[in-house]
């Protein structure tokens, strides 16, 4: 497993203002888009984030526009969008790259963890999930067609929860 400094990488909220602290806390890290054929996906997250939010868990909603343009608004659009179409209480970044020459430092981190396959690389599309542990370790890969209401998903938030 991979140790991961995640609070000491640099990543503003979607606003660009500091994001809230996540050490201590359960993250599970989703690269999010706004026109994608999995963005119901965020009901599920949200859910997970009301079920679990005030027992040390997070949602980090991560915008990238890199798969088929799919997150090309502003912040201020993505941010009306999550808030009024599904009622997102979780922190969302900045818009980053997750893939390629401009990879941010977090994603260059997570996609050095393997899926439960055993295939590690490049994020294959919007919605893929990293669960990383209250202290730093990246736990697991979810792809993205994972869905975050899954018993495996749930097991995993439930098992990494501070205790």
């Amino acid at each position: 497993m991979h140790d991961m400094a995640l609070l000491d990488t640099p990543l503003s909220a979607l606003d660009g203002s500091p994001l809230p602290p996540l050490d201590g806390r359960a993250v599970l890290v989703v690269n999010v888009a706004s026109k994608c054929g999995l963005t119901p996906q965020y009901t599920a997250l949200e859910q997970l984030q009301e079920r679990y939010g005030d027992r040390g868990f997070t949602v980090l909603g991560v915008p990238c526009n890199q798969f088929g343009g799919q997150e090309p608004g502003s912040p201020e659009e993505i941010a009306t969008f999550c808030s009024a179409t599904y009622g997102v209480s979780f922190p969302l970044t900045e818009k980053i790259d997750v893939n390629g020459p401009g990879r941010h430092p977090l994603y260059a981190e997570l996609t050095a963890v393997a899926d439960d396959s055993g295939a590690d690389g490049d994020v294959q599309w919007n919605f893929e999930k990293f669960l990383v542990g209250a202290d730093g370790t990246v736990l697991r890969r979810f792809r993205p067609r994972t869905e975050p209401g899954s018993d495996e998903v749930v097991a995993a938030v439930e098992a990494a929860l501070p205790r």
